[in-house]
Order: C-alpha cells, then sequence, then structure tokens
C-alpha cells in the first residue's frame, strides 16, 4: 500500500483521469473529492461491499426456464426497450 501525506486543498493522481483531491480537515474526519471519468464507479468501501454481497444472493437465486419464458419484451416508442414480467419475482424499487 502506497501512504501519502496530503494538506488541504492538496490532490494525487491515479492514472492519467482520476484526481483524488483533500477537500477539508476536521479532526479525524477527511472530506475527499473524486474527479473520475463517468465509466469509473466511485463507492464508499461498505456501499461497494454491500453491493457485491447482493449480487451474490441474486446470483444464487435460481431461475426456472418457464420464469425466463415469461420475460415479455415489447417495443416502446421511447427510444429505451422495456421489459416486463408476471412472476418474476422481487423488484428493487429504484
Amino acid at each position: 500500500m502506497l501512504v501519502l501525506s496530503r494538506k488541504k486543498g492538496q490532490s494525487i493522481m491515479i492514472g492519467n483521469d482520476i484526481e483524488i483531491s483533500i477537500v477539508d480537515v476536521q479532526g479525524e474526519l477527511v472530506r475527499l473529492g473524486i474527479n473520475a471519468p463517468r465509466e469509473v464507479s466511485v463507492h464508499r468501501k461498505e456501499v461497494f461491499e454491500e453491493i457485491i454481497s447482493e449480487n451474490r444472493q441474486a446470483a444464487a437465486v435460481p431461475v426456472s426456464p418457464d420464469m425466463i419464458k415469461s420475460i415479455k419484451i415489447r417495443k416502446d416508442t421511447s427510444s429505451e426497450s422495456s421489459v416486463s414480467s408476471k412472476n418474476c419475482g422481487e423488484t428493487n424499487g429504484d
């Protein structure tokens, strides 16, 4: 692990296009600013670990061929297609 010292207002670069800036320091709390391309996902570690856990749980759910057959793809008038399904389990509400 590389350990660097930085002061408020200073930055570090990761590769050519990710910049980590020290925005504020208050006691033990350090506020970071992260400038990265849109295709790079940035999460706090505890959020990232929760995403991984939920993905593993979702991948472990058995899917029957009948469930896959029940998925209907319909053309929509908007630019995005929509998918509907009967009895396809829970939705996440996002």
